[in-house]
């Protein structure tokens, strides 16, 4: 009886450290109807009993954080080419156990960027974005629930590439409407209709 109360005032706890991000992805929602549905998702992982889906121990997904970094002037964004992925995208990366996403977001761009003055423009959600990672080594495929926040640059926009990345580069926002990548283009659009 005692294990079993326990365990229930851990989950207790632990959804109440997650109303937060819970209502920020009911804003989203609510503010963005075309990501209801990938919104909901991302809270019946939050809400999913068993293994901490902040961690990257829990292999069938795990949420994420990025940052659409922009400059200072909002007319471009800093773009990885990531090294894994061999894909250009949004900076970004796994959360280990910290459930302030907004806060990996920024700690991400710092890291992967090492652009000194960056700051979170807001803790509103800027984007969402469900999707798959193949399978890499000893680590099998699976999903990353990544959640998407605008940090803007300071002044300083020379930046030095990580070893997550081959390469960094500011591109122009109007540029990415017509992007290969979906989720760049449905960024892009919205940043661009966001900011007219």
């Amino acid at each position: 009886m005692a294990a079993t109360l326990d365990i229930r005032n851990v989950l207790t706890v632990m959804h109440e450290h997650d109303q937060p991000l819970r209502d920020a992805l009911q804003d989203h929602a609510r503010r963005l109807p075309e990501q209801h549905d990938v919104a909901q998702q991302f809270l019946a992982l939050l809400d999913e009993a068993g293994s901490d889906p902040f961690t990257r121990g829990r292999l069938a997904g795990h949420f994420t954080g990025s940052a659409w970094l922009v400059s200072r002037d909002g007319r471009r964004v800093l773009l990885t080419h990531h090294r894994k992925l061999q894909r250009w995208l949004q900076l970004g990366g796994h959360a280990d156990g910290d459930h302030d996403l907004a806060a990996v977001a920024l700690r991400e761009a710092q890291e992967e960027s090492g652009l000194p003055g960056l700051v979170l423009a807001s803790s509103r959600i800027f984007d969402l974005d469900r999707h798959w990672i193949p399978a890499r080594g000893e680590v099998p495929g699976h999903w990353h629930y990544d959640v998407r926040y605008v940090v803007v640059a300071g002044h300083e926009e020379r930046f030095s590439v990580s070893e997550e990345s081959l390469a960094l580069e500011w591109r122009e926002i109007a540029g990415l409407v017509d992007d290969s990548d979906a989720s760049m283009r449905r960024m892009a659009r919205h940043w661009l209709a966001a900011t007219a």
